[in-house]
């Protein structure tokens, strides 16, 4: 599975030092940039080999510094956020990474900030809007609405990864998707020679399960607006409690006992069963490729059982849904992105 972001660009030489020194010799870039960065400390799978060359933007403005560096240069690249739903080749990745996850925050948006552009809103009397950086870990989203007591976020509570990546693939939590909760996205669109800010009013008819209207074409988000519920200070406790329920939850199915992407199949709501449910039925529980094995805990999960590499996880994927279509004449779509090298 490719990601956009990396389509089209052809350097492959092992040689950046020109987009390194035209970001050291920026006077307004600050992060990191390093050269062979092992990939796998920075996923949840704990895979993949190292990038040639890793950027680590501190704010927004460096991030676009960046991206520009790249694009001048014709320079492969690839996104990321927290990497809970990613899998990098073995091999790594010959091209540069950016990492978003060095500029996060949560804060109120004031309604008078609005864009002229989305109409006449008008917000009902508890209602409050909440937006945040697209490498704003969603722990830090959870947190910031706990301790302001705003609810709307509990079911996300433990969900691993971004907000950016969270949007970017409609996560779905507890029978709740996050576009139930967006009011608004700025992105970022790109061609090989400039790039554009763009942001649009939530449209329901642009989502669905698990999809969002940021999968396809050169789009990368940049922010988050959530519309949520502001309640008073004597809710706090309450709220906390319903994010430590959800919490307990995805301790009580396994989701932190090793390495993995939590799930791997996205549902078919068509086909009647959720994916986990078919691939027990199919007797794939606890198979194993390697270091690469179907949890025995959960059906649509795939962890890293210590040693782990990603042609195994890759592999492990391909013969589960090769045996699922086998035995039950259905294709399993994976929702875990796997990144060429």
């Amino acid at each position: 599975m490719k990601n956009q972001y990396a389509a089209w660009y052809n350097k492959t030489v092992a040689d950046y030092e020109e987009i390194i020194q035209i970001l050291k010799n920026h006077d307004a870039f600050k992060g990191e940039i390093k050269e062979n960065e092992p990939l796998a400390t920075k996923t949840t799978f704990k895979v993949g080999g190292p990038a040639d060359l890793f950027i680590a933007p501190q704010n927004y403005y460096s991030f676009q510094i960046a991206i520009d560096a790249l694009l001048q240069n014709n320079c492969r690249f690839f996104i990321m956020g927290g990497g809970s739903n990613l899998v990098f080749s073995d091999e790594g990745y010959r091209g540069a990474i950016i990492c978003t996850s060095n500029f996060s925050d949560a804060a109120y948006f004031q309604p008078s900030n609005i864009s002229p552009q989305f109409g006449k809103v008008t917000l009902q009397k508890n209602q409050t809007l909440i937006t945040c950086f697209c490498g704003t870990p969603m722990k830090e989203l959870v947190d910031f609405c706990t301790e302001n007591s705003i609810s709307g976020m509990e079911r996300f509570a433990g969900l691993p990864g971004s907000v950016g990546g969270a949007v970017y693939m409609n996560a779905r939590c507890f029978d709740c998707s996050i576009s139930e909760r967006l009011f608004s996205v700025s992105w970022i669109e790109f061609s090989q020679n400039k790039t554009e800010l763009k942001q649009e009013k939530f449209d329901p008819s642009q989502w669905a399960y698990k999809k969002s209207p940021y999968q396809s074409g050169n789009k990368f988000i940049t922010t988050a607006t959530f519309l949520l519920t502001q309640k008073n200070a004597s809710e706090q406790e309450s709220i906390a409690q319903e994010c430590q329920k959800y919490i307990h939850e995805r301790e009580t199915r396994g989701h932190f006992k090793f390495p993995s992407a939590g799930s791997v199949f996205k549902n078919n709501r068509s086909f009647g069963k959720p994916s986990g449910q078919i691939i027990d039925e199919a007797g794939l529980r606890g198979y194993a490729i390697g270091g690469a094995k179907v949890a025995d805990f959960h059906g649509n999960f795939i962890i890293n059982s210590g040693n782990a590499k990603a042609c195994e996880i890759k592999q492990l994927v391909e013969y589960v849904q090769r045996t699922v279509l086998q035995k039950f004449g259905f294709m399993l779509e994976p929702e875990i992105i796997f990144v060429e090298k």
